[in-house]
């Protein structure tokens, strides 16, 4: 089928373009989420009518989720769920809950179909997330599910709490191994440039030398 598309769709094309798709996907998505018109001569008609408004809405619309991505990317969203000790949740986060918590976070507007998640997440950790805020404007979220705000704040520092409790003390030693290496290096660094002299500064006694043979 031929559709005329009303906005930018991934792999298709950008607004005004007339392309060519599966009947299914004109019937069970671009057209009754008003994202194409069928390619008649009609709609031609009416679509060249209306492009200029729709372009302006289209602008206006951009405009405001460019203005909600500044505020948004990159946010770590901190989402409390039950879950059994090797971390699988007694139930799930969906996109409603990713809608919400940022909605909440920022005073978004953002509704659920614009979270993409292939499948409800179920286990506790750092999950990112793609929202779509606009057909051209996308940002990605973090979705910090935990079982306390405890443990939130140990995984956004790098911990692993999935797994066994051997698996997670394994995991433990390990980056405060890594830690205390990056620490010890810094150390070293710090030190290294308190006793290194200034670049340009002669020594007090060359100095004095070379004014006696001056």
């Amino acid at each position: 089928m031929q559709v005329i598309l009303l906005e930018r769709i991934d792999k298709l094309g950008s607004m005004g373009d007339v392309v060519t798709v599966k009947d299914g996907f004109a019937r069970n998505y671009l057209l009754p989420q008003k994202k194409a018109l069928r390619a008649t001569k009609a709609n031609l008609e009416y679509f060249e009518a209306q492009r200029a408004e729709l372009e302006k809405k289209n602008a206006e619309a951009r405009a405001v989720a460019e203005a909600q991505a500044e505020k948004a990317d990159g946010a770590k969203l901190v989402l409390i769920r039950q879950a059994g000790e090797a971390g699988q949740l007694y139930g799930s986060v969906a996109t409603r809950d990713i809608a919400a918590a940022l909605n909440e976070m920022f005073g978004t507007s953002v509704t659920r179909n614009q979270v993409q998640l292939d499948k409800p997440i179920k286990m506790i950790g750092l999950h990112d997330v793609l929202v779509r805020l606009h057909p051209e404007v996308s940002i990605t979220v973090v979705a910090n599910v935990a079982r306390t705000g405890e443990e939130a704040e140990l995984q956004a520092a790098g911990e692993i709490l999935t797994g066994n409790a051997a698996e997670r003390e394994e995991a433990r030693e390990a980056a405060e191994e890594m830690l205390a290496g990056i620490e010890a290096a810094q150390a070293e660094a710090e030190a290294g440039e308190v006793g290194e002299a200034p670049a340009g500064d002669a020594p007090a006694e060359e100095a004095g030398e070379d004014e006696a043979r001056d």
